[in-house]
């Protein structure tokens, strides 16, 4: 377990801006590129971040080769939605139970991993309001430019209400705490909860996705560990706006995350 006097190692940092389309399509070569958006009841957001996908990125630059809606068993029309506006939709079985809240996220990223053949694929969430698809070329930049890169994070700053800052409350109450105090080597990673990444298929062959909320925190760590800090970058996306839950409904997040971090740390959590 890492201790807090180990020293932070720097991560790479990016701006969007600096990955042109043109660029990028020249360093894809024949590489093949997926898009996954695992996503549950966001029919309002969804089909606009598919449609700008689609248009700007599969069938426009010829960046992206595939794209897909994993419906995590949701309440609302996101899967007709999603399919409207163009994208693949797969399904999670509906189920009954506890194991519901237990399996949530991380199954459906297991799913539509399963079900996609990139080379390299992004994760993007489907509940970002100011979607653009620089959310898409900024995170495939540091991977396609640099051989070495294994995972790119997204990082932003995040809105709450009227105020420009303030969102993301579990990752600063909680996350970013904990990585510090038990993983300080990745503490310069500024959104370890970010939902938006680019990761290389083998990376993610060698780890196992978690379940839940904990899916992002555990990714990191992971694949740190396996291929060292160094083949962790992160890019600014500018601004991410989405809709930000009641406090009540962040405690599972919460929970989530320090059951993942407890756990890789070496800690018996029950």
């Amino acid at each position: 377990m890492a201790t807090v006097s180990d020293v932070a190692t720097t991560i790479a940092s990016y701006h969007h801006g600096d990955f042109p389309v043109a660029e990028l399509r020249a360093m894809k070569k024949d590489q093949r590129i997926s898009v996954c958006i695992p996503a549950r009841d966001e029919g309002a957001t969804v089909g606009a971040i598919v449609e700008i996908v689609r248009r700007e990125l599969v069938d426009g630059a010829g960046l992206v080769d595939d794209l897909l809606v994993v419906d995590d068993r949701s309440d609302d029309a996101t899967a007709v939605v999603a399919f409207a506006a163009g994208a693949r939709v797969v399904s999670v079985p509906q189920i009954d139970g506890p194991t519901v809240s237990a399996v949530g996220k991380g199954e459906a990223m297991r799913r539509g991993l399963a079900a996609i053949d990139g080379d390299i694929v992004v994760f993007l969430d489907g509940d970002v309001e100011n979607f653009g698809m620089h959310f898409v070329t900024g995170l495939l930049g540091p991977v396609l430019a640099c051989p070495e890169t294994m995972l790119v994070k997204a990082c932003y700053r995040r809105p709450l209400g009227e105020s420009s800052t303030g969102g993301g409350r579990v990752t600063e109450l909680v996350a970013r705490p904990l990585v510090s105090l038990l993983f300080p080597e990745l503490s310069g990673v500024i959104q370890p909860l970010a939902g938006e990444v680019a990761v290389r298929r083998e990376a993610l062959e060698q780890i196992e996705l978690a379940d839940g909320y904990g899916v992002e925190l555990g990714m990191l760590i992971d694949i740190s560990r396996c291929y060292g800090v160094g083949s962790i970058a992160q890019v600014d996306l500018d601004v991410r706006a989405h809709r930000n839950r009641p406090l009540r409904e962040l405690a599972p997040q919460a929970r989530d995350v320090l059951d993942v971090a407890l756990r890789r740390a070496g800690v018996r959590v029950s």
